[in-house]
């Protein structure tokens, strides 16, 4: 027994024709979604709905890789999901899904680190704040008074994200043993993100130099977040058997590690209008990375390295010249280089276990093509710390 689709008419187009436009599909569905919400806000109150659920329709659909919602449909399409009792147009809104998710996550993380720039704009909290305390119009607060209301609606706007993200589970029009498989990895999902939050929070008051330490973070905050558990999603819609889950599973975590640390590296040593925030935040805001913590341990010998890195992680007010000495010890004390080595490893670990099981060929090729995107092996080589390929 289903129940019948909120959203009939977002888009239904068969599957081979999504193949070639999984991005564009699912931002129809988004849109569909988002037209309906909004009127629903604006019934509640139309100064809520044009300040808060406006501003997250704006933020979900200006912008973002919609690497996840990819995930989640190759992952079904390699498990043969295309065969199934699922729609296409299910699949979509469960991806989509991801991509409130992403926006609640995204918006809370840059009120947590204090973040200004998101996509090369103003972060959501800041654009809030410029509401009530911009100079031009002058508003009713002073810029010190409206920083507190733009973290405050903020939280609200993100918290929406993950209202909606659940209503648009609830509404999708599932088998009643797919809902069942796809409520176990949903649910376990959103707690591992918050516990990633909160353990980089607590790293970052804690002072941790672990790298260890700093890997489980990536882990939870990142690695199955962002690839393993929309790759389980899929293979969940499409009743991928234990041995398909296993090596699904097995492939996400590696390819989502590679993501992250490749994420790290970017943070750092990327171009910021690739990137789309400051070179050097994760450093400023304190981030006690896989890079930084294993810079440390390879410079356990040199002082005079360790005093760079200390000084600067954590320094609001890290200057250009600081950050380029930074850089130096990075690369310097082989930590870069080290760092980059493991996503390559992982990388051809992902592609082994995806090998190594039985899945639709060519959808195996495009989930590849994804998985080795998010790891920086492919379009993203020239974003590569020192650019070109390598």
């Amino acid at each position: 027994m289903t129940a019948p689709s909120r959203y009939p008419a977002a888009v239904q187009p068969v599957g081979s024709r999504t193949d070639e436009d999984v991005a564009g599909a699912v931002e129809r569905v988004l849109a569909e979604v988002f037209r309906d919400r909004r009127a629903e806000a604006a019934a509640v109150d139309p100064v809520f709905a044009g300040h808060i659920a406006r501003r997250l329709a704006d933020f979900a659909l200006d912008g973002g890789a919609r690497r996840r919602p990819a995930l989640v449909w190759w992952g079904w399409r390699a498990c043969g999901g295309l065969g199934g009792p699922e729609s296409v147009r299910s699949v979509l809104e469960v991806a989509a899904s991801l991509e409130l998710i992403q926006c609640a996550a995204l918006i809370h993380d840059d009120v947590m680190d204090g973040s200004a720039v998101r996509r090369g704009q103003p972060a959501v909290h800041v654009d809030l704040a410029d509401r009530y305390g911009g100079a031009e119009p002058p508003g009713p607060l002073t810029a010190r008074a409206a920083a507190p209301f733009g973290w405050s609606a903020a939280v609200l706007v993100g918290d929406l994200a993950l209202a909606w993200a659940d209503d648009m589970i609830a509404d999708a029009d599932l088998t009643l043993a797919a809902r069942y498989r796809l409520q176990q990895v949903w649910r376990a999902m959103r707690t591992e993100m918050v516990a990633g939050q909160y353990l980089d929070l607590q790293a970052q008051v804690t002072g941790s130099r672990s790298p260890a330490r700093a890997m489980r973070i990536a882990y939870l905050k990142s690695a199955r977040y962002s690839v393993e558990r929309p790759l389980a999603l899929g293979a969940a819609l499409a009743g991928a058997d234990a041995a398909t889950r296993r090596a699904l599973r097995d492939a996400g975590l590696c390819a989502g590690l590679a993501f992250q640390l490749r994420d790290d590296l970017l943070g750092v040593f990327g171009d910021p209008l690739r990137t789309g925030k400051p070179a050097g935040d994760d450093i400023r805001e304190g981030k006690v990375t896989y890079l930084v913590t294993t810079a440390r341990r390879l410079a356990r010998q040199n002082p005079a390295a360790l005093r760079v890195l200390d000084t600067a992680l954590g320094d609001r007010e890290l200057t250009p010249a600081a950050l380029d000495r930074v850089r130096e010890v990075l690369v310097s004390t082989g930590g870069r280089r080290y760092v980059e080595a493991r996503i390559d490893r992982l990388a051809d670990a992902c592609r082994t276990r995806l090998r190594a099981v039985r899945l639709e060929p060519a959808a195996r090729e495009r989930l590849l093509a994804v998985l080795e995107d998010a790891a920086g092996r492919t379009g993203q080589q020239q974003n590569r710390p020192g650019g070109g390929p390598g």
